[in-house]
């Protein structure tokens, strides 16, 4: 479907219908910018963490039992 379809699809929408597209649209495209960045995020900070230990100093307590104390 090409996108002059999907705009005539919606133009044959009523209001409230088109406002629901456009919002879910927007959710849509927010949340891939967010993953998106987030990916990016990883990556760039990807060497620091396998390479300086005090970044991963507390990754050797992760398979720790904790307790709480009473």
């Amino acid at each position: 479907m090409h996108t002059t379809d999907i705009m005539q699809e919606i133009q044959r929408l009523p209001l409230t219908q088109k406002f629901y597209v456009v919002e879910e649209t927007l959710k849509f495209i927010k949340k891939e910018e967010l993953d998106h960045q987030m990916e990016f995020a990883a990556n760039v900070l990807y060497n620091d963490y396998a390479t300086d230990k005090d970044l991963i100093a507390f990754t050797n307590l992760d398979f720790e039992h904790f307790y709480e104390a009473k």
